[in-house]
């Protein structure tokens, strides 16, 4: 008999099988985002080795620990897999479809131009004249932006071209600037 000859003893495992046809993604959440999910809803799934191919799951549990270095809560996310192609350890992309059931103010995501410190719309107040507005944004999703503060219901809202508004903008106080250093000469 060789050393490389393996024996098994009577109560060893010799397989373990499992069934795939239902598995769980495990997601972390962000701490600032827990408020808006709850077990039951729907989340799309993008395996990263099957970019074209999404799986709708539910939140099966919220673990009721906070991991305090990433500011994350795990989430089990459960999953039919009736082609069997999930298979442990995988990556994945998921997004929650998550909603309050709330009405809000949104705008598309191309009307909030980010200044990085300060995030602004621009508001159309008809006859050629636009007012930029300092707001303050929600949650976001589905291509629209929520925004908190800033902006009331009937609001006309720049959503495209508002960066050429934003340039302009610029623009005039960067020659005003400049005339008005020249004056001063």
């Amino acid at each position: 008999m060789s050393s490389s000859t393996m024996w098994s003893r009577a109560g060893d495992i010799l397989f373990r099988i499992a069934d795939l046809s239902v598995v769980w993604v495990l997601a972390d959440v962000a701490e600032h985002d827990l408020a808006l999910i709850k077990p039951g809803e729907t989340v799309t799934v993008t395996p990263r080795g099957y970019p074209g191919r999404t799986f709708t799951g539910k939140i099966g549990l919220i673990y009721p620990v906070l991991n305090k270095e990433t500011r994350t809560v795990r989430i089990r996310i459960e999953l039919a897999n009736p082609d069997g192609i999930l298979r442990p350890n995988m990556y994945a992309d998921a997004v929650i479809e998550s909603s309050s059931g709330a009405r809000v103010i949104a705008v598309p995501e191309s009307a909030v131009i980010n200044g990085g410190t300060r995030q602004t719309v621009i508001l159309d107040r008809g006859e050629g004249r636009f007012e930029p507005r300092a707001i303050k944004t929600g949650t976001q999703g589905g291509g629209y932006v929520e925004i908190v503060q800033g902006v009331s219901e009937g609001d006309k809202v720049v959503t495209a071209a508002n960066f050429l508004i934003d340039s302009e903008s610029n623009l005039k106080a960067a020659l005003q600037s400049l005339a008005t250093a020249g004056d001063t000469k």
